[in-house]
C-alpha cells in the first residue's frame, strides 16, 4: 500500500495514504499522532492502539518539512 507515518518540522506526526505532487506531500485517511507514553516511537508503530491517534481532515505538507517516513500497513491509525 501507500500508507506512512511521516514525522514533520516541530515534532508533528501524521498517517495517511501518500502521494508525492510538486513539492508537496498529500495525506488522505489522514490521522494525528497526538501522544504517546512509555512505548517509545517504534511501539507507537508496531502497536498503534496503545496512542492517542485522532482523525484529521486530508493533510497537506510541503515536502521540506518531512523529517522521515515510516511505510506502515493500510489500516494503520483508523
Amino acid at each position: 500500500g501507500n500508507r506512512a507515518v511521516v514525522v514533520v518540522d516541530r515534532g508533528w506526526i501524521f498517517a495517511g495514504d501518500i502521494r508525492r505532487e510538486n513539492g508537496r506531500i498529500y495525506l488522505t485517511r489522514a490521522v494525528w499522532v497526538f501522544r504517546w507514553e512509555a512505548i517509545g516511537f517504534n511501539g507507537v508503530i508496531t502497536n498503534p492502539e496503545k496512542a492517542d491517534i485522532r482523525p484529521m481532515a486530508d493533510v497537506e505538507l510541503p515536502e521540506v518539512s518531512e523529517i522521515f517516513c515510516v511505510p506502515v500497513q493500510d489500516d494503520w491509525g483508523l
